[in-house]
């Protein structure tokens, strides 16, 4: 029996002090960058999520470094191409932001089903990059979030 996601996900900005920022390219959509993202498991706490998709996106283990829930959230329209995955009728998702910083720029290990390439860019020019007006929104608030 085939299980939807749930509509509710996370997207963890990963970044260093100076403001670089780790964008990952989507596996099914080459061209399209973004910061870590992901669908909450059942039972699963917004931390635990994080925590989760840090480690299969990249390989790192959130929990070494300073992980904040921003405690910013967006609903957005899922894209038609992927609502599909969702139960019929779901037509929007909760993402909630969450900031992990790194002491600096760390090689990553990608799950190829999921990312093409990573890419660490100075802040402003991530929130250019990345496809997502959410991601993009996240970033903006970055140099704010970094300095609570």
């Amino acid at each position: 029996m085939k299980t939807h996601k749930t509509p509710v996900s996370v997207l963890v900005v990963i970044y260093t002090p100076d403001l670089r920022v780790l964008l990952l390219e989507r596996a099914d959509h080459p061209g399209y960058w973004q910061s870590v993202t992901g669908s909450c498991d059942p039972g699963e706490s917004l931390r635990q999520t994080a925590v989760r998709e840090v480690r299969e996106e990249t390989g790192l283990d959130a929990g070494k470094y300073a992980l904040t829930d921003w405690n910013l959230q967006f609903e957005f329209e899922i894209f038609a191409e992927w609502r599909h995955r969702y139960a019929p009728g779901v037509t929007h998702n909760t993402e909630h932001v969450f900031g992990l910083e790194l002491p600096q720029p760390l090689p990553v290990r990608l799950e190829p089903r999921e990312h093409l390439n990573c890419q660490w860019l100075p802040c402003g020019e991530a929130e250019k990059k990345v496809f997502s007006w959410t991601n993009a929104a996240a970033l903006e608030k970055l140099p704010e979030m970094a300095n609570l």
